[in-house]
């Protein structure tokens, strides 16, 4: 009859503590969910800010190539005009 209580016991012991973990790991499991989607969210906008800040440096880019400033200190490479008529010319 005492291996009986002794068993109760335990069972009653366990029982509790499993719903315990469960109701904390659902607690963790609840804030890292909250965590990715903030996550989510700061990645969006940089991805957005990366791609503005690209079209930026691209115009940029453009601009500084047009200027007859930047042209006379750095002429257009030569070579590549070459490479680019070699490869269209057929043989």
């Amino acid at each position: 009859m005492e291996t009986v209580v002794k068993a109760d016991i335990f069972f009653f012991i366990s029982s509790v503590a499993s719903v315990v973990l469960t109701v904390m790991f659902c607690i963790v499991l609840f804030y890292f969910i909250k965590a990715g989607k903030n996550l989510y969210q700061i990645s969006e906008k940089l991805q957005d800010h990366f791609r503005e800040s690209e079209e930026f440096v691209f115009e940029l880019k453009d601009r500084l190539e047009d200027n007859m400033i930047f042209r006379l200190f750095f002429p257009p490479a030569r070579s590549r005009r070459r490479a680019a008529k070699k490869d269209i010319e057929p043989k």
